[in-house]
């Protein structure tokens, strides 16, 4: 093995793990996108009035007026 075979295959493993941490880099990004938004939705869904709720209930309120 030459000096120039050691290298090139240092250079390989350092870019494999480079491609790692930039995946799991990803990932993590994604995960925290995703909590992100679920904590919008949740925040949005508590400041709805009574009215709006009301309005988007599948419940026929029709049916239990007396």
């Amino acid at each position: 093995m030459q000096l120039k075979d050691a290298l090139q295959k240092d250079v390989l493993e350092k870019l494999k793990q480079a491609k790692q941490e930039l995946a799991a880099v990803e990932v993590e990004k994604k995960r925290a996108e995703e909590e992100r938004k679920r904590e919008e939705r949740k925040q949005r869904e508590r400041n709805k009035s009574f009215a709006e709720l009301l309005e988007e209930s599948d419940l026929d309120w029709k049916r239990y007026k007396g």
